[in-house]
């Protein structure tokens, strides 16, 4: 049977993903590796997670711990995450909270949500491959954010009804963005609520990297501008996802969505209609380890990254040749380097395996995936002398490349 003649149409729209792809490398351990977007395993807070479990599955718990639950997900996990929310400037209540499998889930949730064919997403341009790839199986259009530009919302509107639909949403991760590691100002924020009032339209802030801050002062989450505004959750467009992917572990998959009640009231029957609900231990656990080592943990983290963020930047300007250019973040996980305009980072990776190093070509993070010259950089999984090793390699794969 040729069962690709029965697919829905959606399905010719879904991408493998190339980081996904990518990943395998990290098997090789001869490859430098800057292509993985994930956290150093040996900071994962193992004593704390192997307690919890203990704690789960003991005898008085583990009939819950094992058992059905809730689609909203875990009381008192809920009832953390609210707390935390309240350390940046967002009031809510576990009502306005619901717990995801990652916040990768929360995406395609939304996605789900909001999007008919041919409605229009506005996202940055690059952005998270992740989102697209959630959005993408809605079959929606694609329409560019880029915040600092002040666009015209008619003028966006418009595009979105030739497009045969409207304007839902914009995406956009406000702090260290993945692929470019850029932070949005105030103003930018403010600008980005600004354009969402007047086409009508919902905000997602994605706030996966939000606590990992190395330098400068930290800038109000978009939804506690929004708040700062109105007063209430529930009445804020801006719909928040938040993960403990990149903080505490990412494979017990567990994030969360804050937003007004409406919204997570759909949510939570998308939820129920796909999975029923997110692994009640792995919520445990993560409850008990986030109350017992959050705080701390992260200014571990802030330390170990924010090293190797500086030792990647210092790196890149002792070897890269002119005409390369790179963003300097202030937290998350990666740098964005720009190449010049005639080369392909897809050819380069070619050359750089070759010489054992490894990145992610900058396409995949355009969503109509034109823009070629550009590569993102990780720098959470290697430690310092490797990164010098690494960027050192890298750029004698430019230099050559430049000169043919």
């Amino acid at each position: 049977m040729n069962h690709t003649d029965i697919f829905a149409h959606r399905a010719q729209g879904m991408k493998a993903s190339e980081i996904r792809e990518l990943l395998k490398l990290l098997d090789q351990p001869d490859i430098i590796s800057f292509a993985g977007g994930i956290p150093d395993p040996k900071y994962f807070p193992r004593a704390a997670f192997a307690e919890a479990m203990t704690v789960a599955l003991d005898e008085a718990t583990a009939g819950v711990a094992l058992q059905y639950a809730a689609s909203e997900g875990y009381v008192p996990l809920r009832e953390w995450i609210a707390d935390h929310m309240k350390t940046l400037g967002v009031s809510c209540d576990i009502d306005n909270i619901m717990v995801t499998a990652g916040s990768q889930q929360a995406l395609d949730y939304l996605g789900k949500l909001f999007l008919d064919k041919d409605d229009t997403a506005l996202v940055e341009w690059p952005t998270y491959l992740g989102a697209l790839g959630a959005f993408n199986a809605y079959e929606p259009q694609f329409d560019r954010l880029n915040a600092g530009e002040n666009r015209d919302p008619d003028a966006v509107a418009k595009q979105a009804q030739a497009a045969g639909g409207r304007a839902k949403f914009s995406y956009l991760s406000p702090d260290f963005a993945n692929p470019t590691g850029k932070t949005l100002t105030k103003a930018e924020r403010l600008a980005v609520l600004a354009q969402a009032e007047a086409l009508g339209i919902a905000v997602i802030e994605d706030g996966a990297y939000q606590s990992l801050r190395y330098e400068g002062d930290a800038i109000p989450s978009i939804l506690a501008l929004e708040m700062a505004d109105k007063g209430d959750i529930d009445a804020c467009r801006t719909i928040y996802c938040g993960s403990f992917s990149k903080t505490l572990a990412p494979g017990l998959r567990v994030g969360w969505v804050v937003a007004a009640k409406p919204v997570i009231s759909q949510i939570v029957l998308l939820k129920q209609a796909a999975d029923l609900q997110t692994a009640t231990i792995n919520q445990i656990a993560v409850n008990h380890v986030a109350r017992a080592v959050f705080d701390d943990h992260v200014v571990t983290l802030r330390e170990v990254y924010g090293t190797r963020l500086n030792a990647m930047l210092n790196s890149l300007q002792a070897h890269m040749p002119e005409g390369i250019t790179w963003t300097s973040p202030e937290g998350g996980m990666f740098v964005w380097l720009t190449l010049p305009a005639a080369m392909d980072g897809k050819d380069l990776l070619e050359q750089a395996l070759a010489q054992k190093v490894a990145f992610v070509p900058g396409a995949a993070f355009y969503a109509d995936g034109d823009t070629k010259n550009t590569i993102r950089l990780n720098f959470s999984m290697a430690n310092e002398a490797t990164i010098g090793t690494g960027i050192a390699r890298l750029a004698e794969v430019i230099r050559t490349a430049m000169a043919r």
